[in-house]
């Protein structure tokens, strides 16, 4: 019975990893169509250090949500 249990905890702490990573892939998606400019060439080329703290920030906060909403 412990093994069902457990298996069944796996199972769905699997899904809903699977869901929150989608929806942060979603949001980033989202964000990026929604900003008139390139973030990965802010990023990367002109090493705008700022766009990426704002960037971790945001993915933070999102994450936050997404768990909360899961639990």
């Amino acid at each position: 019975m412990d093994l069902q249990l457990f298996i069944k905890g796996l199972t769905q702490t699997f899904l809903y990893s699977i869901i929150g990573i989608l929806m942060m892939a979603l949001c980033v998606y989202i964000l990026d169509k929604v900003v008139s400019f390139s973030i990965k060439k802010e990023i990367v080329e002109d090493e705008n250090v700022s766009l990426g703290i704002m960037l971790g920030c945001l993915f933070i906060a999102i994450a936050i949500i997404i768990a909360a909403a899961i639990i």
